[in-house]
C-alpha cells in the first residue's frame, strides 16, 4: 500500500469515528451521564482520533497542520496513559466540542483537500451516500 491509500484509509477511518461520535453525541449528556457505556465509548473513540491525528499529521503534515490535530494527540496520550484520572465532564467537551473543530479533508481519491464539517450531518450523509454509490458501481 502507497502513502496516499495510507493517508486515505486514515482519513476514511477518522470520519467514521468522528461519525460515531457525533451520534453518540447526539443522544444527549443526560444519556452520557446515566450510561458508563458512552463515556467509555468516548474514551475509546478519543483514542482512536486521537492515534489517528498523530499518524496524519506525520503522514501529511500540509494536510493535517491544524493545532486541533496535535491537540487530538495530545489528549489521546492524556486518555490511554491516565485513564484512571478521566474527567468525564472533559471528555464530554472534548467530544461534543472539540471533535466538532476537526476540518478532516476528504481522501485524495474524492475531492481533493475540501473540508468536511463534521457537525454537519447532512453533508456527511451526503458524503457517505455518494461513496456507497459508488462502491456499489464498482462491483
Amino acid at each position: 500500500m502507497n502513502k496516499a491509500d495510507r493517508v486515505d484509509r486514515w482519513v476514511e477511518s477518522l470520519r467514521e469515528n468522528l461519525t460515531t461520535a457525533r451520534a453518540l453525541v447526539d443522544r444527549g449528556r443526560v444519556a452520557y451521564d446515566a450510561d458508563p457505556a458512552i463515556s467509555l465509548a468516548f474514551e475509546a473513540l478519543s483514542n482512536r482520533v486521537g492515534d489517528l491525528a498523530k499518524k496524519l499529521s506525520a503522514a501529511d503534515p500540509t494536510r493535517f497542520s491544524d493545532p486541533a490535530w496535535s491537540a487530538a494527540a495530545r489528549n489521546r496520550d492524556e486518555i490511554v496513559h491516565h485513564y484512571e484520572r478521566v474527567d468525564l465532564d472533559v471528555l464530554w467537551h472534548t467530544v461534543s466540542v472539540d471533535f466538532l473543530t476537526l476540518k478532516v479533508p476528504l481522501p485524495s481519491r474524492n475531492l481533493g483537500a475540501a473540508k468536511v464539517d463534521i457537525s454537519d450531518n447532512a453533508a456527511v450523509r451526503e458524503i457517505l451516500h455518494a461513496e456507497d454509490d459508488e462502491q456499489y458501481r464498482s462491483r
